[in-house]
């Protein structure tokens, strides 16, 4: 995933920048993208459903930041919205990232 959102950003305005969050007390997400008209947590997951806990960090992300949008990547078939956070199948969010667009839920 990070090569495809270096890819990604590469191939985009070059206005964005993917960094790594983690708090004093060990919670962290995966990777966060910000810049002009961007500013989303990403976290994926190698499951086939989504449970609670794999939402935890991004809770927490957002919580500090809530005018961030949250995604949750992972290997099932359904596209979930969960308490605001948006839970998407892996291929489909790959087959839909093009250059300069945004990453959407």
């Amino acid at each position: 995933m990070a090569q495809h959102l270096r890819a990604w950003l590469d191939y985009s305005d070059g206005r964005r920048a993917l960094y790594y969050w983690r708090t004093k007390s060990g919670v962290e997400v995966d990777f966060w993208v910000c810049g002009e008209n961007a500013f989303v947590a990403l976290e994926v997951k190698n499951v086939g459903k989504v449970r609670s806990s794999d939402l935890r960090s991004l809770r927490a992300f957002i919580h500090d930041f809530p005018e961030a949008q949250a995604l949750l990547i992972y290997r099932g078939q359904e596209r979930l919205l969960i308490n605001g956070i948006h839970c998407i199948p892996c291929e489909h969010f790959l087959r839909n990232m093009h250059p300069g667009q945004p990453l959407a839920p």
